[in-house]
C-alpha cells in the first residue's frame, strides 16, 4: 500500500487556523495515498521562546534539560493536529519521537539518528490511522530525550520515510519550492522545478534554509524522492532527485548566504607537527564543526590559523582555542562575528572553466572585499563583511542566473 510522509514546518502550524488548513491537506491526500505519516515542527516562534526562557534563567543551560524542554514544542503541535484530525472524522494518533521508534546517539541538542524501530507506527497505520509524529526528537539507549539540532524535523521526516520505504517525502514550508536565491534578497530569483541531491545538499550546508543538509544527505543515500512545497498554495514545488534532467547543467544553479558565521584566529602559533592535529582534535571532541580553515605562510617559525564556525558554537570554540593557546604558546586569539559566507553552487562547475574568476571579478566590480575563500567540486564560497552580504548575493545572482 502506498505511503507518503508529509512534514509541516512551524509556520504551517503556527495557529489553530493553520492547523485546520493542514487537516484539509491531509484529508485531500487520503484519496491518493493509502497510508499517511505527518511530521510536525513546533508552532512558529515556540522553540525560540523556550530557548530565551532557558537563557534568562541560566547563561549555560544543561544540554539534557534543554532537550527535555525543547521537545515540548513539537509535542504540543502534534497533539493539537491529531485532535483536529479526529474532530474532522479522520482517525489519528500523535506520537513522540521515542514512541515513533526514533533512536538517537551523540550529544544533547545535536544528536544523530541511530536507527528506527517502526513497529508502533506500522501498528497504527495498519489500524487505518494517520500517524502524527513529533519532529526534531528521539531517545537514546537510556530513554533520555534528545533533539536533532536546528531543522531536525526535516531529518525526522526523511528518516521515517527511509525506514518505512515510503514512496516520497514532502516538506511543506512557507515558500513554494527551492529558489535560485532567497527571494527576500533577490526579488527576481527563480523557483527551480527540480534540483539534484548533490546541489541541494551543498546549498543546504552553505546557508539555504529550506531544508536541513543532513536530511538531504539521508534522502540521497536511500534514493528517496523529496518534494519541497508551500503549505499555503497548491503549487508543484521543487522535486529533489538523484540527477536533474536537462542537456547540460549551468555552472551555477543557486546562490546562498549564511550570516550565522564567526571567524576565529589564533596568531603566532609555533609551526611544528602536531599543533593543528591537537587543536582540531579538541574541537572535534566537543562536536564543533569547522567550516573554513586558513593557515598563513610560516614566518620565523610561527604561523596564524583562522577558522570559521557556526556562530552558535563560536563561544565554545573560542574557549578551546584559548586553552590550546596556553599550551602552544601562541600570541593572541581574536574573534570576528561581523562576517557572512556567500556561496555559488552548481554541478556545472565540474566541466566549466572560469567560474571562480567570474565570482571574484563580479564582487570586485562592486567593491566588495573578500576575506576568505573555500571551494568544493561544485561550490565556491567567500567570506565578506555582513554589510556586504546582501549585495554580494544580488551581484552573484545577476552574474550567473540573470
Amino acid at each position: 500500500m502506498s505511503l507518503v510522509v508529509k512534514k509541516f514546518g512551524g509556520t504551517s502550524v503556527a495557529n489553530l487556523d493553520k492547523i485546520r488548513s493542514v487537516v484539509k491537506r491531509v484529508s485531500a491526500a487520503r484519496s491518493s495515498w493509502g497510508r499517511i505519516i505527518v511530521v510536525v515542527s513546533a508552532m512558529a516562534g515556540e522553540t525560540d521562546k523556550l530557548i530565551r526562557f532557558a537563557h534568562d534563567l541560566s547563561p549555560e543551560p544543561v544540554g539534557r534539560e534543554m532537550d527535555l524542554l525543547l521537545t515540548s514544542g513539537e509535542r504540543i503541535a502534534s497533539s493539537l493536529l491529531a485532535i483536529a484530525l479526529d474532530a474532522a472524522g479522520i482517525p489519528a494518533i500523535s506520537l513522540t519521537g521515542g514512541q515513533a521508534g526514533i533512536l538517537t546517539e551523540g550529544a544533547h541538542t545535536r544528536a544523530r539518528v541511530r536507527s528506527i524501530r517502526p513497529a508502533r507506527i506500522l501498528k497504527e497505520l495498519d489500524e487505518g490511522k494517520v500517524v502524527v509524529a513529533a519532529g526534531f526528537q528521539g531517545v537514546d539507549e537510556f530513554d533520555e530525550e534528545m533533539t536533532l539540532g536546528r531543522g531536525g524535523s526535516d531529518l525526522t521526516a526523511v528518516a521515517l520515510a527511509a525506514a518505512l520505504e515510503a514512496d516520497r517525502c514532502e516538506i511543506y514550508t512557507d515558500v513554494d519550492g527551492v529558489y535560485t536565491a532567497d527571494p527576500r534578497l533577490v526579488p527576481d530569483a527563480k523557483r527551480m522545478e527540480q534540483i539534484s541531491f548533490e546541489e541541494m545538499m551543498e546549498l543546504a550546508s552553505l546557508g539555504t534554509k529550506v531544508l536541513q543538509a543532513r536530511s538531504v544527505d539521508l534522502a540521497a543515500k536511500h534514493d528517496l524522492p523529496l518534494v519541497v512545497r508551500s503549505a499555503f498554495d497548491e503549487g508543484e514545488g521543487t522535486l529533489i532527485i538523484p540527477e536533474s534532467t536537462g542537456i547540460e547543467s549551468p555552472a551555477v544553479r543557486g546562490v546562498s548566504c549564511d550570516s550565522k558565521q564567526s571567524k576565529l584566529t589564533i596568531s603566532a602559533v609555533p609551526d611544528r607537527p602536531g599543533i593543528a592535529a591537537s587543536l582540531f582534535g579538541q574541537l572535534a571532541e566537543k562536536s564543533i564543526m569547522v567550516d573554513m580553515i586558513v593557515q598563513n605562510v610560516s614566518e620565523n617559525g610561527l604561523t596564524d590559523i583562522s577558522i570559521t564556525v557556526n556562530s552558535d558554537m563560536a563561544g565554545q570554540a573560542e574557549q578551546i582555542m584559548v586553552e590550546s593557546n596556553e599550551t602552544f604558546g601562541g600570541a593572541t586569539i581574536s574573534r570576528d562575528d561581523d562576517i557572512s559566507k556567500v556561496s555559488v553552487v552548481g554541478v556545472g562547475m565540474k566541466s566549466q572553466a572560469g567560474v571562480a574568476a567570474r565570482v571574484f571579478s563580479a564582487l570586485a566590480r562592486s567593491r566588495i572585499n573578500i576575506m576568505m575563500i573555500s571551494t568544493s567540486e561544485i561550490s565556491i564560497s567567500v567570506v565578506v563583511r555582513q554589510a556586504d552580504s546582501e549585495n554580494s548575493v544580488r551581484v552573484l545572482h545577476k552574474e550567473f542566473v540573470g
